[in-house]
């Protein structure tokens, strides 16, 4: 069976609730391998809440999907403050990506505290800003960035990310509608490590299963190498996601 943009392969899927160091809770759902320990960790921050962003946006939601089985990769999804999905409405409000800082914290700390292994950030769009101003913790191993608009990071804040010697990975569409390839690689220069992958074809949103399929490829190669290249077939169970967005 070709696996495709509804496809949910098997997982443990358990509701998770984050904790906040203001005092809110966020609404989540932790994706692990069934039977096994799982390799890595990806802790996704999800687009714009005011453009729609939230932990169900479509990439996230089919890495989720795909991730644990085809890769051995546990997945944290979750909706920063006051961001509302299927799964439901996180406390708080939006918090132009400052007070966000306690939600990737409280993300952070969560993955440690169910001591889930060797965990990267995700993050898409406004996910990178997250990611980058606020991600860079002794606990993550490193950073995949896609779509990043560059609007909120700082040459500060990727001068932290530089020091830290931490792999961060850019995948920066041709059709970008904020940030492409050649200007991508001049402004994340302060960020000596970094490593920018164009993708021909490819714009913001990653709409269409073969760049969904690159995304996660991309991704698996650097968090879990051994699993890459992902299959794009499938023998055993599964489910169809009855959700279609994008």
């Amino acid at each position: 069976m070709e696996i495709r943009a509804t496809t949910v392969l098997p997982a443990v899927r358990r509701p998770v609730t984050l904790h906040t160091g203001d005092g809110l809770e966020l609404v989540g759902e932790l994706a692990l391998p069934e039977g096994k320990d799982p390799a890595a960790t990806l802790v996704t921050l999800h687009p714009l809440p005011t453009a729609e962003g939230m932990m169900d946006s479509h990439v996230l939601r089919k890495a989720s999907f795909r991730l644990p089985a085809l890769a051995d990769i546990a997945v944290l999804r979750f909706n920063t403050r006051g961001t509302t999905s299927r799964h439901g409405t996180s406390q708080g409000a939006f918090g132009e990506g400052e007070a966000e800082k306690y939600d990737v914290i409280s993300a952070i700390e969560f993955v440690e505290f169910e001591e889930l292994p060797n965990p990267w950030l995700l993050g898409w769009s406004f996910g990178t800003e997250l990611a980058l101003k606020w991600g860079c913790d002794p606990q993550v191993e490193g950073a995949l960035l896609l779509s990043p608009p560059l609007h909120r990071a700082t040459e500060a804040d990727m001068r932290v990310w530089a020091d830290s010697g931490k792999p961060v990975t850019a995948l920066v569409p041709e059709f970008d509608d904020f940030l492409r390839p050649e200007e991508a690689r001049r402004r994340f220069a302060p960020l000596t490590q970094a490593e920018i992958v164009a993708v021909d074809g490819a714009k913001h949103l990653w709409v269409g299963e073969p760049y969904v399929r690159r995304v996660l490829d991309e991704i698996v190669l650097r968090v879990n190498p051994k699993a890459h290249p992902l299959p794009t077939e499938w023998d055993g169970p599964y489910e169809k996601d009855v959700q279609q967005l994008r």
